[in-house]
């Protein structure tokens, strides 16, 4: 009996763009929604050190999350082009060995982070009490750390298989259970800063026992790898996955500067950027979501060698990205007073809000062409290219326009200065990727 064709080898590539993104983002924005929460219900504690705390718990998260992220890259390609060569013994020897890997040294990394947690949160400008919550925050979430990888990279290997609902589904109980428990814990128990980050890590547990299951029940679950396996599947796993962690520890880098140019301008500065930190995603949380969604979609016509679709499929992400990113920067411009109001925002606060949801929600473009962009050189097997666009967009494209931003606008004009540096990469990253695509196509 013939097997079926991998799922996005055939098919109209836009709806399988929007339908992937769409679902993705979906999960995504769940998890996204329930930190948007967090950092109101702080907010209403009327306490600028708890809020500055989350921002900079956050800068020291996106870390360890990095490293999560980047297997789930890896895992996610090396099944999605296992499947599109015909290959499903493969894609489940190499999710095992993905998953396997992914928690020994993330679960290593989060312990080195945990180690120097003091000296990280000062480094990003935490001073005195804030310091001291902002540590204890941190020492909360960052044990949970493997769990939250599990579920970054068993989501990835679902989203490769095509099964973009289930692995939605999987952040979307554990927002639930989030959202559920911050109220009772933030002011019911009186827990506040120590009751959010609790109320994260039983979100942790629930995303991972829901991503994993469905791979048992619903594609063929895992094969069981020995030693020889292992070693065997390491060096495909990391060769993707080295770079691409390092790909996405330049974006905590980037905003670990960010964050310390911000705190020369006060707590209050710090608080707005934290409120604008929370909501990029959620606003933006399809496109956050595109990278994953259309990495199967390029990984899978690869592998079958259908390059024609593999350019088509780029195009289509990139549209996806434009008309989605204007429709959402008119919104929030004209609900930015609401927003600023329901921060209780105030001064600097209230500027930086009212900057984010004006011209530099537009921007946010830029940041989509360099996930598109990722995910093309990833699974066309240039994920070191990906590394140098997001390493030089938080270095040369963060550093130099941080600080000229700053010296002409204060506040205001790090952000600005950050989403300049943002504009010039991510052109630089659509025309690497045009570039490797049709390299690929030639070979």
């Amino acid at each position: 009996m013939a097997r079926a064709p991998a799922k996005f080898l055939t098919g109209n590539l836009f709806a399988h763009v929007t339908t992937m993104s769409l679902t993705a983002s979906v999960g995504l924005m769940a998890l996204f929604t329930v930190d948007f929460v967090d950092m109101l219900f702080i907010a209403m504690l009327g306490k600028a050190e708890l809020a500055a705390a989350v921002g900079y718990g956050g800068a020291v998260l996106f870390f360890t999350t990095s490293f999560g992220i980047g297997m789930g890259i890896a895992a996610g390609a090396l099944v999605a082009r296992a499947l599109g060569a015909g290959d499903p013994a493969l894609a489940r020897r190499r999710a095992a060995s993905a998953l396997v890997w992914g928690v020994v040294l993330g679960s290593a990394f989060a312990a080195g982070v945990f180690a120097l947690l003091r000296p990280l949160a000062a480094l990003l400008g935490a001073q005195g009490a804030t310091l001291e919550l902002t540590v204890h925050f941190l020492r909360i979430l960052v044990p949970s750390q493997p769990l939250i990888m599990v579920g970054m990279i068993a989501g990835a290997i679902l989203r490769a298989h095509g099964d973009a609902r289930r692995a939605m589904m999987a952040t979307i109980w554990g927002g639930l259970v989030n959202a559920a428990l911050d109220p009772v814990l933030i002011f019911g128990l009186g827990m506040e800063l120590t009751g959010a980050a609790l109320a994260s890590v039983a979100a942790r547990v629930v995303i991972a026992a829901t991503a994993l299951i469905p791979i048992f029940r619903h594609h063929g679950g895992l094969v069981r790898p020995g030693l020889p396996e292992l070693r065997l599947d390491l060096r495909p796993v990391m060769a993707i996955a080295g770079p691409a962690i390092l790909t996405q520890l330049a974006t905590p880098v980037g905003q670990a500067y960010v964050t310390a140019a911000m705190a020369r301008y006060g707590e209050e500065a710090v608080a707005g950027m934290a409120i604008v930190s929370r909501m990029i995603p959620l606003a933006f949380g399809v496109v956050f979501a595109l990278s994953g969604a259309v990495g199967p979609i390029i990984g899978q016509n690869a592998g079958a060698g259908l390059h024609r679709r593999v350019r088509a499929a780029f195009d289509a992400a990139m549209l996806f990205a434009a008309l989605f990113i204007a429709a959402v920067a008119a919104v929030l411009f004209l609900l930015r007073g609401p927003l600023a109001d329901l921060f209780r925002a105030e001064g600097i606060t209230r500027d930086l809000v009212y900057l984010f949801c004006g011209p530099l929600a537009l921007a946010f473009f830029f940041n989509g062409a360099i996930f598109v962009a990722n995910a093309a050189l990833n699974n066309l097997g240039r994920p070191f290219l990906s590394t140098l666009v997001n390493w030089g967009r938080q270095t040369a494209g963060t550093i130099p326009f941080v600080l000229a931003g700053g010296a002409w606008a204060g506040a205001e004009g790090v952000l600005i200065g950050q989403a300049a540096g943002g504009a010039l990469f991510g052109l630089t990253a659509w025309v690497l990727a045009l570039a490797v695509i049709a390299r690929a196509g030639r070979a």
